[in-house]
């Protein structure tokens, strides 16, 4: 049995416009498509190949309201909560209540440059699946927080958009040198004290 091709795309950068483009919503006919599942493909194979947490269809050139989401074992984000492979396609999120986490995040679009953004705790997040199904769901924590990095694209926002103290933007290697380990521990308490 022959396995599946895989395609990895270029991921744009921080400066490209299309990151700065507000993505169309796709209708349930195209998505059934077999361009539109191909994207998917594609941006499931490029996330896995950039050891991302995420992406979203715009960082592979593509301004359609499509992210994939996945987290096992990630050497680049050891402290997030597993979360199986989710395809979002159209999401929609809304925050539950007023409470806010401070996270350090990164983005393959921004390469060697993380910064400390505020993310809401719990959100509800409606989408459709790959295959149309649709979805309503809450979501905790650190997975709340990559639904909403992931769909920030989307909107043509990047986590820079949203650091509220410039202080915090360091390179990965300053972050493993200097960072990490406080917000290692400060983050693992967090994970345990709301569960994900």
């Amino acid at each position: 049995m022959a396995e599946a091709a895989v395609t990895v795309r270029e991921i744009l950068h921080v400066g490209n416009p299309l990151l700065r483009e507000r993505s169309r919503e796709v209708t349930r006919e195209e998505l059934a498509s077999p361009a539109m599942q191909a994207l998917i493909d594609d941006l499931v194979d490029t996330m896995h190949a950039a050891n991302g947490a995420g992406i979203a269809a715009p960082q592979i050139g593509e301004t359609v309201r499509i992210a994939t989401i996945e987290v096992t074992h990630n050497p680049r984000y050891p402290y997030k909560p597993p979360i199986p492979l989710t395809v979002v396609v159209n999401p929609v999120i809304e925050p539950l209540d007023d409470e806010m986490v401070e996270v350090n995040e990164g983005c393959l679009s921004v390469p060697n440059m993380r910064g400390n953004v505020m993310r809401h705790v719990n959100v509800r997040v409606r989408y459709l699946d790959r295959d149309g199904v649709e979805h309503d769901e809450v979501r905790r924590g650190l997975t709340a927080g990559t639904f909403q990095h992931e769909c920030d694209h989307l909107d043509g926002l990047l986590f820079l958009d949203r650091v509220h103290d410039t202080r915090s933007l360091t390179t990965w290697e300053q972050f493993e040198r200097f960072h990490r380990d406080e917000f290692v521990r400060r983050i693992t308490e967090f994970v345990e004290r709301v569960g994900s």
